[in-house]
């Protein structure tokens, strides 16, 4: 009895401290300082991280409440660093974050499950109420993209748009 009431705390203590880990709260990442660092930059299938010394152009993005990025739709140049400047119109919490539509689906199914989950990277940002956000990206790959709110519903409800690199 004893052993099986260690093992229920011991696995308790370890799933209070996994939920601690994903904790989200409401906390703006796109604020958080976000200093460029080339020797960490990671490939990914839909470009990098880009440099705030070689963005070659501004693309301004609202999200709302109603579930849709305004615009839905970016084309962009191969090679071409690009400086997302999104804002949140809503009264609720939205993001932007890019990728393929597998791993923007992927991703969307973990928010799902873990709803508070804390992250913030290169090609997401994470914008509160009437405030803005930012994502400096390189697309170094032609192809079509995705761009995602990823809050729990919002993608299911259509909160995606496109990103077509030529």
């Amino acid at each position: 009895m004893k052993t099986r009431l260690a093992l229920h705390l011991a696995a308790s203590t370890l799933l209070f401290a996994t939920a601690a880990a994903f904790a989200h709260g409401n906390e703006d990442h796109a604020a958080a300082a976000r200093k460029y660092d080339s020797a960490k930059v990671e490939a990914k299938a839909f470009g990098q991280e880009g440099d705030p010394a070689k963005v070659t152009r501004v693309v301004k993005l609202s999200m709302a409440d109603t579930m849709r990025f305004t615009p839905a739709d970016v084309v962009v140049k191969r090679g071409e660093t690009v400086k997302f400047l999104v804002h949140n119109d809503g009264k609720v919490l939205h993001e932007m974050v890019l990728g393929t539509p597998r791993e923007l689906k992927a991703h969307a199914e973990l928010m799902r499950k873990f709803p508070e989950m804390e992250h913030s990277e290169a090609n997401m940002a994470h914008v509160k109420p009437s405030t803005d956000g930012e994502i400096i990206w390189q697309f170094t790959k032609a192809g079509e993209f995705q761009f995602a709110c990823l809050i729990p519903g919002h993608f299911e409800a259509g909160m995606v748009g496109k990103v077509t690199v030529k």
